[in-house]
């Protein structure tokens, strides 16, 4: 056993969230687990029907898995600057690791509108020392009929029988559980390939494969800029943002993963699967600031297709900007750690969330201040949106939160609206487009006032989460960052201090929202919600509190994962992963705050 090697800890037969690593290929992903399962992976794209999915059901969801028997311990690590992930393990007299990937194409470029994996998954296999008992068993969800197919085996999957898998080998396999003699020195591959139609481009050798795939990333982290503090998170959210890139059509999903809990035992579980316009324009911005700004483009044609297709913009599209299937509660699986239920689709699809003005118009202001050509199509397809958001401001809608109650009229909301009202303005006269600018800047400083007067109320001395009154929320934070109050403003300082006060779970930790103060229309509770907290970060920055922030900001970076990945949530209690993982909201907000830090830190030198 090596120092970096840990035991192996399961809880009622699964592996804490925090102990996987992802892979993908900007088409799907898969989490690697360090036991060497995959216990989840969907194909052919990230909201198909998962392969994989024993990180819901560890006794009927299916994984693939290639581990000593038995295994004792084990630690992971990436390749740097890439999505490859290795995972070494050991077993009673050797050890062995193993390479994971979703091979890109050689020559493929990530910030190209093209997809760039070979529906592939490989896994190469080492024997650093001694004699391992290797276990490969490979089981898809549903089970699958085995015959030979070529250096290894087909599979004929009877819950998806349009998907047939070709399981490519150097070691004998002859059924889908077996077990090898290896000794020190021994080199194997297992190569994945799914259809119906696989393209597999050229034909090339797993270390060909491997090769290519680590220049691909290698390259596209070329455009990488960031000095400041934790560059190696950075660097890690970078990739890990990249990973949930669809790049065929440039959306961006919230995370690879459907119904991890943010509470064991509790309802609140979610398909995550899926576009939502808010979360890839804050994924957006994140990369854009480190210098990925081609993604911005991408993100802004495919959201206003989006929106032309449905008619109005809707929360949440899928990766090729359709309204997804209806929610439905999968009866077969009883969720991670029996927190069921699990979910595939999101019912969210059919609310109003203002916020998605404001979200768009500032992506595009953005994107044409990074140097995008504003013409007058795109500009008509902007303007409705800037006009909407004049008219809806005042209205209920059901929130950043995305509550399942009646719609309030959420201050996030209405502050989203001026958002879009202000770019829209500028974008008008920075371009002689056709416009009311003048009344929508005029119309921007009503909602402001508005949000000031209506959601401040004097007894808790806070803003509050809606027009008219509520509970506090911690999504008030972010309103400095998008340009609505100034973080030292009076009311938003003495805001601050009232969500850490009173959502505040210990250490740093923020609630969203307190569900008896401000019902969502669901029982039970949730935890920390960790993009929150780096919000936080961010006022105290904007308040001169540099200290404080910036320890704040290392104790966030401290609970990542040995690998660098971030969950949605975190249990205040025991600092475990709660919800899907990872969660671009949360890596944008280490990179954020990041940047925000290192030029304050620069400022007060």
């Amino acid at each position: 056993m090596t120092v970096s090697d840990r035991p192996i800890s399961r809880v009622e037969g699964y592996l804490p969230i925090e102990e996987h690593g992802l892979i993908g290929n900007c088409t799907t992903a898969a989490l690697v687990g360090r036991d060497g399962s995959i216990p989840w992976m969907c194909a052919p794209r990230f909201d198909s029907e998962p392969l994989f999915c024993a990180l819901l059901d560890h006794q009927r969801g299916g994984d693939f898995t290639v581990a000593p028997e038995p295994l004792v311990a084990s630690h992971q690590r990436y390749m740097p600057d890439t999505a490859v992930l290795i995972t070494e393990m050991t077993g009673p007299e050797g050890r062995i690791r193993v390479t994971d990937c979703l091979p890109l194409r050689a020559g493929a470029d990530l910030s190209e509108d093209a997809p760039a994996g070979r529906n592939e998954l490989l896994r190469r296999i080492e024997v650093l020392e001694g004699r391992v008992r290797l276990r490969v068993r490979i089981a898809p969800r549903g089970g699958a009929k085995a015959y030979p197919h070529g250096a290894g085996l087909g599979l004929s999957l009877y819950r998806q029988p349009e998907l047939e898998l070709s399981l490519s080998s150097s070691l004998p396999l002859e059924d889908t559980d077996s077990e090898h003699e290896l000794e020190a020195g021994d080199q194997h591959y297992l190569i994945l390939g799914w259809g119906p139609h696989t393209h597999r481009f050229q034909a090339r050798t797993p270390e060909e494969l491997l090769e290519a795939t680590l220049e691909v990333w290698r390259r596209w982290m070329t455009h990488f800029h960031y000095e400041g503090p934790c560059e190696d998170l950075v660097r890690r959210s970078a990739v890990t943002l990249k990973l949930m890139d669809y790049t065929a059509t440039g959306a961006m999903i919230a995370a690879p993963t459907s119904s991890l809990p943010e509470a064991i035992g509790g309802p609140r579980n979610w398909d995550y699967r899926y576009a939502w316009i808010r979360d890839a324009a804050f994924s957006v911005y994140a990369m854009s600031d480190i210098g990925m700004t081609h993604e911005a483009a991408g993100f802004i044609g495919w959201a206003l297709d989006a929106v032309d297709r449905a008619g109005w913009p809707r929360v949440l599209y899928d990766v090729d900007g359709h309204l997804p299937q209806p929610e439905r509660i999968d009866p077969e699986l009883e969720g991670y750690r029996g927190s069921a239920p699990v979910r595939w689709g999101n019912g969210a699809v059919e609310q109003r969330q203002h916020d998605v003005f404001g979200e768009i118009l500032d992506c595009a202001y953005r994107w044409e201040r990074w140097g995008g050509t504003l013409d007058e199509h795109l500009w008509s397809r902007l303007r409705r949106l800037v006009e909407a958001a004049e008219k809806e401001w005042k209205n209920p809608d059901h929130g950043i939160w995305e509550v399942r109650t009646a719609g309030r009229p959420f201050t996030y909301s209405a502050a989203l609206c001026a958002v879009a009202l202000e770019r829209g303005a500028a974008l008008a006269d920075n371009n002689g487009m056709a416009g009311n600018s003048g009344l929508w800047r005029s119309e921007a400083g009503q909602i402001r006032k508005a949000i000031l007067d209506q959601a401040w109320d004097p007894e808790l001395r806070s803003l509050t989460e809606h027009l008219g009154g509520g509970g506090i929320d911690a999504s008030l934070l972010a309103l400095p960052g998008r340009g609505v109050i100034p973080a030292d403003h009076p009311k938003m300082i003495a805001t601050t201090e009232a969500v850490i006060r009173r959502l505040g779970a210990g250490n740093g930790l923020l609630y969203r929202y307190l569900p008896e103060e401000s019902p969502d229309g669901l029982p039970g509770h949730e935890g920390a919600f960790v993009l929150c907290s780096f919000w936080l970060v961010d006022n105290l920055l904007g308040q001169g509190r540099l200290e404080e922030a910036q320890a704040l900001y290392d104790s966030l970076c401290a609970r990542t994962n040995p690998l660098g990945l971030l969950p949605e949530q975190i249990d205040p209690a025991t600092g475990a992963f709660l919800g899907n993982f990872p969660q671009a909201f949360s890596h944008v907000g280490l990179i954020s705050s990041g940047i925000k830090l290192a030029r304050a830190m620069q400022q007060d030198r």
